[in-house]
């Protein structure tokens, strides 16, 4: 079964129950364990044992991303009870008087927060829920929003710890700068770019279509909307804006310091190459463990809350974080049973790219549709890299840089695209979290702008296959994007409706 095209049951398992069911974990937990049954030959007991394996060694491997994900639950449970989330709310309120105003502010924090797409789906969701809620914005827009300003704005983003992802997916004997590569790549990354500017659109027109639209409508017309509440933190502080503000601004830095720090800028290696050689999830974990120590001091110090409420928030914090660590466990799991050390899909997606790669023209289009797939199978952007990337350089050539600099764009434009609309990806399952918007919801509301963005940029990666030109590619994206939001404003803009 292993490199074969039965490697695909696992993750079409899991997706299509998670669809037709609605429940996450039991869907994750059947794709699991019909992969291990395809590969240990029906054994049950072989079979639970593979998983509990597999498991054991995910959780071990990604255990500071665990660590980031609870130390960042305190931070932002401590937020909420210093009463800071509530003063910013109430500055929110007078300052934003609009539903377009609330999506911009929101879309606004999700770009500034490129560190990490982990850090910007938890803290945006936190800062702007209030603010959404109150301008009867749903939690599934909210979802949405949250989720295209988190990996579209972090793969663009030099100073992000998928810029380290994305470097560390070379080939070692390549002799290629990851860091630089990537760099090359930020142009020619359509998915990021064309997301953000139908984001845009869509915000400022003031519409919605397809699923988001006709969801929105029965929210409107229930006068309820189904939500995923976290345990409630009771306010017992006198905390101001500041106290929100400047946690988040510390945090930033000190990740930024933990990748350099852990990149060897003490050791005297450049800031370029400190980034690229990072280890980016203990770079989080250092830079959030340090933010609670400030917060530690910020907040007793001038008395916002009290020893006891600071000691409080960590069970709080820690157990809002529970669902999305579970479906993490899960989900990277499934990875696992899916990985070259058991049902090797990346094998036999790769085998299949093989035979197509030839045909120069169509590779950059033909690697972006086996991204997403893959990403979308698997729902992870960095499993993605590290399975492609090597292939490109296989089957393209370290010495022919434009063309590699195209294909590698497509990857991680499709990577990126794949991961958004997978309902197993980690980023999807976070927006979901942040936004307390029932998962499937946020899901299946979605897809269709996703598929949207993706339909023009595979005719942008034609182009630019055909022409050999990066450039060419990201001007015809743009332009088709242009086509199709001017149509689908003439469709769903009211103003229009009116005057037909």
């Amino acid at each position: 079964m292993s490199g074969t095209i039965f490697a695909l049951i696992p993750p079409i398992v899991a997706i299509a129950l998670a669809l037709i069911t609605k429940e996450v974990y039991l869907s994750l937990l059947i794709g699991i364990l019909s992969g291990a049954f395809l590969f240990t030959g029906l054994n049950p007991v072989h079979a639970v044992e593979t998983v509990i394996s597999i498991m054991g060694d995910k959780i071990g491997g990604n255990v500071n991303i665990l660590l980031f994900l609870s130390f960042l639950g305190i931070v932002v449970a401590l937020i909420t009870k210093s009463g800071a989330s509530r003063a910013y709310g109430e500055w929110a309120a007078r300052s934003i008087k609009s539903r377009r105003g609330a999506l911009l502010a929101t879309m606004f924090l999700g770009s500034l927060i490129f560190v990490d797409d982990y850090f910007n789906c938890l803290t945006v969701g936190t800062v702007m829920r209030p603010v959404t809620d109150k301008h009867k914005i749903t939690r599934a827009k909210l979802a949405y929003i949250i989720d295209a300003t988190a990996a579209p704005i972090c793969i663009i983003a030099p100073i992000s710890s998928w810029a380290a992802a994305v470097g560390s997916s070379l080939p070692e004997d390549s002799g290629v700068d990851g860091f630089s590569l990537f760099l090359r790549t930020i142009p020619f990354n359509l998915y990021a770019i064309l997301t953000i500017i139908f984001m845009l659109f869509i915000i400022l027109g003031g519409f919605d279509f397809a699923a988001m639209k006709k969801y929105n409508e029965r929210v409107e017309r229930e006068g309820k909307e189904k939500t995923i509440d976290a345990e409630a933190v009771t306010i017992a502080g006198n905390g101001k804006v500041i106290d929100l503000v400047a946690p988040i601004i510390i945090l930033i830095v000190f990740c930024i310091s933990g990748m350099l720090y852990t990149g060897g800028i003490m050791e005297g290696v450049g800031i370029v190459e400190a980034f690229a050689n990072c280890d980016s999830a203990l770079s989080l974990v250092l830079g959030s463990f340090f933010t609670l120590v400030f917060i530690f001091i910020f907040y007793l110090v001038r008395k916002v809350i009290r020893f006891n409420e600071f000691c409080e928030s960590f069970t709080i914090g820690i157990k809002a974080m529970i669902p999305a660590i579970m479906i993490l466990c899960l989900a990277w799991t499934l990875s696992g049973i899916c990985s070259a050390d058991y049902l090797n899909i990346g094998g036999y997606v790769g085998s299949v790219v093989g035979g197509s790669a030839l045909v120069g023209a169509l590779m950059p289009a033909i690697m972006f549709l086996v991204a997403c797939g893959l990403a979308f199978s698997t729902g992870t952007s960095w499993g993605t890299f590290g399975i492609l990337i090597p292939i490109a350089f296989a089957v393209v050539g370290a010495e022919n840089m434009n063309a590699l600099t195209i294909s590698t764009s497509a990857i991680l434009a499709g990577a990126v695209c794949g991961d958004h609309v997978s309902p197993i990806s980690d980023t999807t399952i976070l927006a979901s979290a942040g936004a307390q918007c029932d998962h499937i919801n946020h899901v299946s509301t979605q897809i269709p702008y996703v598929l949207c963005v993706a339909g023009c940029c595979v005719i942008g990666y034609l182009a630019a296959g055909i022409t050999q030109n990066g450039w060419i590619g990201t001007l015809t994206g743009l332009l088709v994007l242009a086509v199709v939001l001017v149509i689908l404003d003439r469709k769903n803009n009211p103003k229009f409706a009116a005057r037909r």
